[in-house]
C-alpha cells in the first residue's frame, strides 16, 4: 500500500476528523476561558486582596534600568511574576472543570454496552470448575 493512500485512509477515519474538532473547538474555548477568568473570575478576587490587579503581582528581584536617553531599558527588569502563574492555574482550573461536566454528561447519555456473551467453551468448562468444586 502506498504511503499516500495510507495517510489518506488515516485522514478520513473518523477518529482523526474527531480530534481535529475537538482540537479547534478546545482552543476557542480556550480563549473564552481566559477571557472568563481574566475579566469575570478574578477582579473582584483581587478586590477582596487590596484592589490588586492579579496578573500585576510579582516579586522584582533586579529593578529596570532606564538607558541614559530615557526611552528604553538599558537593563530589563527581572521579577518573578507569581500572579501571572495564579491566574494562569485559575484558567486551568476552570477548563478542567468544564471538560470533566462534559465527559460526565457524555458518559450518562451514553448506553451501557451490554456484556458480550461467554463463548460455549467457556460456559462449559466453567459449568466443570463449579461441579467439581461442589464435590470436593
Amino acid at each position: 500500500m502506498s504511503i499516500v493512500r495510507e495517510f489518506k485512509d488515516f485522514a478520513t477515519k473518523g477518529n482523526f476528523l474527531d480530534l481535529a474538532v475537538g482540537v479547534i473547538i478546545g482552543a476557542a474555548s480556550g480563549e473564552v476561558v481566559k477571557s472568563l477568568v481574566e475579566k469575570v473570575i478574578m477582579p473582584p478576587i483581587g478586590l477582596v486582596l487590596g484592589k490588586v490587579a492579579f496578573g500585576d503581582l510579582k516579586v522584582v528581584l533586579q529593578e529596570a534600568v532606564r538607558a541614559q536617553d530615557g526611552k528604553d531599558d538599558a537593563v530589563k527588569e527581572v521579577a518573578i511574576a507569581y500572579g501571572a502563574a495564579i491566574q494562569t492555574l485559575v484558567n486551568f482550573l476552570v477548563i478542567a472543570f468544564i471538560v470533566f461536566l462534559v465527559v460526565r454528561a457524555f458518559n450518562r447519555f451514553k448506553k451501557a454496552a451490554p456484556a458480550p456473551e461467554a463463548p460455549a467453551q467457556e460456559k462449559l468448562l466453567t459449568e466443570i470448575r463449579d461441579l467439581l468444586r461442589s464435590s470436593s
